[in-house]
Protein backbone atom coordinates (compact mmCIF):
# COMPACT_ATOMS: atom_id res chain seq x y z
CA UNK A 1 0.00 0.00 0.00
CA UNK A 2 1.56 3.25 -1.09
CA UNK A 3 1.04 6.24 1.72
CA UNK A 4 -1.22 8.87 0.57
CA UNK A 5 -0.04 12.28 -0.56
CA UNK A 6 -0.73 15.48 1.48
CA UNK A 7 -2.00 18.21 -1.18
CA UNK A 8 0.48 20.80 -1.13
CA UNK A 9 -0.17 23.79 1.49
CA UNK A 10 1.20 27.56 0.76
CA UNK A 11 2.32 29.62 4.03
CA UNK A 12 -0.36 32.68 4.68
CA UNK A 13 1.93 35.89 3.23
CA UNK A 14 -0.23 38.51 3.65
CA UNK A 15 -3.86 38.51 6.30
CA UNK A 16 -7.13 40.03 4.36
CA UNK A 17 -7.29 43.96 5.95
CA UNK A 18 -10.32 45.80 6.66
CA UNK A 19 -10.14 49.15 5.19
CA UNK A 20 -12.27 52.04 6.76
CA UNK A 21 -13.04 54.82 4.66
CA UNK A 22 -13.76 57.97 6.56
CA UNK A 23 -15.83 60.81 4.76
CA UNK A 24 -16.52 63.95 5.93
CA UNK A 25 -19.56 64.70 3.80
CA UNK A 26 -20.88 67.33 6.24
CA UNK A 27 -21.26 70.36 4.89
CA UNK A 28 -21.36 71.99 8.26
CA UNK A 29 -17.14 71.24 8.55
CA UNK A 30 -15.80 69.71 11.72
CA UNK A 31 -16.63 72.81 13.88
CA UNK A 32 -19.48 73.59 16.96
CA UNK A 33 -21.88 75.22 14.65
CA UNK A 34 -22.05 77.83 17.77
CA UNK A 35 -20.16 78.54 20.89
CA UNK A 36 -21.18 77.59 24.03
CA UNK A 37 -21.69 81.67 25.08
CA UNK A 38 -24.02 82.05 21.85
CA UNK A 39 -26.95 81.43 24.07
CA UNK A 40 -28.91 84.59 22.22
CA UNK A 41 -28.52 82.94 19.08
CA UNK A 42 -32.01 80.83 19.44
CA UNK A 43 -33.57 82.82 21.79
CA UNK A 44 -36.65 79.75 21.74
CA UNK A 45 -33.76 76.79 22.61
CA UNK A 46 -32.16 79.91 25.52
CA UNK A 47 -35.43 80.15 27.54
CA UNK A 48 -36.32 76.57 27.39
CA UNK A 49 -32.29 76.06 28.18
CA UNK A 50 -33.35 78.69 31.22
CA UNK A 51 -36.53 77.69 32.55
CA UNK A 52 -36.86 74.61 31.64
CA UNK A 53 -33.19 73.25 31.41
CA UNK A 54 -34.40 69.03 31.98
CA UNK A 55 -36.82 69.15 29.11
CA UNK A 56 -34.71 70.48 26.88
CA UNK A 57 -31.99 68.26 27.94
CA UNK A 58 -34.45 65.02 27.40
CA UNK A 59 -35.38 66.77 23.94
CA UNK A 60 -31.12 66.68 22.93
CA UNK A 61 -31.19 62.84 24.12
CA UNK A 62 -34.56 61.53 22.69
CA UNK A 63 -32.97 63.40 19.28
CA UNK A 64 -29.84 61.72 19.67
CA UNK A 65 -31.31 58.51 19.57
CA UNK A 66 -31.39 57.99 23.49
CA UNK A 67 -34.47 57.24 26.24
CA UNK A 68 -35.72 60.85 27.01
CA UNK A 69 -35.25 59.88 30.76
CA UNK A 70 -31.62 59.33 29.96
CA UNK A 71 -30.63 62.88 31.65
CA UNK A 72 -32.21 61.96 34.85
CA UNK A 73 -29.58 59.35 35.48
CA UNK A 74 -26.38 61.28 36.44
CA UNK A 75 -23.57 61.73 33.81
CA UNK A 76 -25.40 61.65 30.98
CA UNK A 77 -25.43 64.54 29.76
CA UNK A 78 -21.54 64.49 29.44
CA UNK A 79 -22.17 60.73 27.44
CA UNK A 80 -24.39 62.87 24.92
CA UNK A 81 -22.19 65.93 24.29
CA UNK A 82 -18.84 63.28 23.52
CA UNK A 83 -21.03 61.46 21.62
CA UNK A 84 -22.58 64.40 19.41
CA UNK A 85 -19.44 65.83 19.10
CA UNK A 86 -17.60 62.69 18.05
CA UNK A 87 -20.64 61.79 15.34
CA UNK A 88 -19.76 65.30 14.22
CA UNK A 89 -16.36 64.90 14.84
CA UNK A 90 -15.97 68.44 16.31
CA UNK A 91 -12.24 68.10 17.77
CA UNK A 92 -12.05 68.26 21.31
CA UNK A 93 -11.82 66.01 24.50
CA UNK A 94 -14.03 64.33 27.07
CA UNK A 95 -11.97 66.76 29.75
CA UNK A 96 -13.11 69.61 27.98
CA UNK A 97 -16.28 68.57 27.30
CA UNK A 98 -16.74 67.90 31.32
CA UNK A 99 -15.21 71.67 32.41
CA UNK A 100 -17.88 72.66 29.84
CA UNK A 101 -20.49 70.59 31.65
CA UNK A 102 -19.67 71.84 34.81
CA UNK A 103 -18.69 75.12 34.94
CA UNK A 104 -21.11 76.88 31.95
CA UNK A 105 -23.96 73.65 32.30
CA UNK A 106 -27.08 75.21 30.92
CA UNK A 107 -25.54 77.18 28.08
CA UNK A 108 -23.47 73.74 27.20
CA UNK A 109 -26.94 72.28 26.65
CA UNK A 110 -27.86 74.86 24.59
CA UNK A 111 -25.17 74.60 22.56
CA UNK A 112 -26.10 71.15 22.22
CA UNK A 113 -29.73 72.04 21.19
CA UNK A 114 -28.32 74.33 18.97
CA UNK A 115 -26.28 71.91 17.11
CA UNK A 116 -28.66 69.14 16.50
CA UNK A 117 -31.09 71.89 15.21
CA UNK A 118 -28.36 72.93 12.74
CA UNK A 119 -27.16 69.88 11.52
CA UNK A 120 -30.73 68.17 11.73
CA UNK A 121 -30.95 68.63 7.82
CA UNK A 122 -27.33 66.96 7.27
CA UNK A 123 -27.45 63.88 8.86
Amino acid sequence: MEPQQMPLTFPVTAQPQVVQVFTNSNPMGSQWSSDVMDCCKDMGVCACGTFCPLILACRVASEFGECCCLPLVGGTMLALRTGLRERHRIPGTICDDCVCLTFCGPCALCQLAREQKARKGHL
